[in-house]
């Protein structure tokens, strides 16, 4: 009888446990980084809008409003990542995002 080459089943059953066990630590990692993407958008995104909201008063002279930053294209959404709106106060301050 010749004699084959290839995997014994307690080879295969130690790899299938080496990724079970990598697959078990790194999932939860992930779902972690998720929401602290998220809260970095949407920190980022108040940050763009209210840099945006000053650059309009200086060009047009007057305090804007979301709708006036989104029409003269200064901003494109005003939606974070989490579904969140990012808004300004009647003094052209960001406001913290609200569902």
């Amino acid at each position: 009888m010749k004699k084959q080459k290839g995997f014994t089943l307690i080879e295969m059953l130690i790899v299938l446990l080496v990724i079970t066990i990598l697959l078990l630590v790194t999932i939860p990692n992930i779902a972690n980084h998720s929401s602290n993407i998220q809260n970095k958008g949407c920190s980022g995104l108040r940050n763009m809008i209210s840099a945006q909201a000053e650059a309009y008063r200086m060009n047009k002279e007057k305090v804007p409003t979301i709708a006036d930053l989104k029409t003269e294209g200064y901003i494109k959404s005003n939606k974070c990542p989490d579904g969140s709106e990012v808004t300004l106060d009647t003094n052209g301050a960001v406001v913290e995002a609200s569902k």
